[in-house]
């Protein structure tokens, strides 16, 4: 293989909770064609705080880049890095392999590498990630599906979804599994992660379109797109974005919504909840309910029947 195929992989020693606390995107690698991705691991459980950062990098990275990623785990200290080339062309595959699958409600999320692995009483969801976030791995994400799961076990069926900054499909897909005559739609602010929906729906057997059961998809910052104004009213949003942007589109957001109809927020912190919860309330949402799920709470809200879209 020639150098110019090879892929790198920098190594460097981190703490758990800097593992935890890594940014989904690092600013200085933003305007790069593909940023490197991320994988944090725990090589010895006896050790519970000696994890370790992986960094995958399409081409050999320059030194500013290894320099850049030593700021991320301060803990290093005076550690090298370790930067060795990786014989997979393919190196997004070859840095989700290690995900582990995550059980989170009725669904188990894997990527290709554990296609094998899905228990019997699951709903089999595959993510082959890199391009867009969004995975099943972080507890918002998990947390959501958790909250999907909740709302079939008490009943509930809804007809008209909405997955608001989908990133991967993945959450627009699980409602659509288990509701699987509703029409859904699945929006993002980036075309990249409409592109990479499209694609897992294929992997995931989603049909897309406008009809029952299908799956329509859009290019939108919140609910500013002409297609999701006109399929309001939806009797489930599921916005996994951020604490900021939620609190933001809490107007738009609220009045999309169905009377009596729910909303799932995620993204958001522990000290956030009460904020982002507060900015809905205001605009005829009441809390439903709440999964905890380390310091990521994910709120569950539920539209007051006196108040409808218009």
């Amino acid at each position: 293989m020639s150098a110019e195929a090879q892929s790198w992989k920098v190594t460097l020693p981190c703490t758990k909770a800097e593992a935890e606390a890594l940014p989904d995107d690092v600013p200085a690698f933003a305007d790069l064609d593909f940023p490197p991705v991320l994988m944090t691991s725990e090589p010895d459980p006896a050790r519970p705080d000696e994890w370790r950062m992986d960094a995958y990098f399409s081409g050999e990275p320059s030194g500013e880049m290894v320099a850049l990623l030593k700021t991320l785990v301060p803990s290093a200290g005076a550690v090298e890095p370790v930067v060795e080339p990786v014989e997979e062309r393919d190196w997004v595959t070859l840095s989700q392999a290690g995900l582990e699958p995550i059980r989170a409600g009725r669904f188990f999320v894997h990527t290709p590498a554990h296609r094998n692995e899905v228990p019997a009483d699951a709903i089999a969801l595959e993510i082959d990630a890199g391009r867009a976030f969004g995975t099943g791995q972080h507890e918002t994400t998990s947390g959501c599906l958790v909250a999907l799961s909740r709302l079939k076990d008490q009943g509930i069926s809804f007809s008209e979804i909405l997955d608001l900054g989908t990133g991967t499909g993945l959450l627009a897909f699980a409602a659509m599994r288990i509701w699987p005559n509703a029409r859904a739609a699945a929006s993002d602010i980036d075309p990249v992660s409409i592109e990479v929906t499209e694609e897992n729906a294929a992997i995931n057997g989603v049909k897309l379109g406008r009809m029952g059961g299908q799956l329509e998809l859009a290019v939108a910052e919140g609910m500013a797109n002409p297609r999701l104004q006109a399929r309001a009213p939806f009797d489930l949003v599921i916005a996994n974005i951020l604490a900021p942007p939620l609190i933001a589109m809490a107007p738009s957001v609220s009045k999309a919504i169905a009377a009596g109809g729910r909303l799932i927020l995620a993204g958001l912190l522990d000290h956030q909840a009460e904020g982002v919860a507060t900015a809905y309330r205001r605009h005829g949402m009441m809390l439903a309910g709440r999964v905890d799920h380390g310091e990521w709470p994910t709120l569950i809200m539920r539209k007051r029947r006196s108040l409808g879209w218009r």
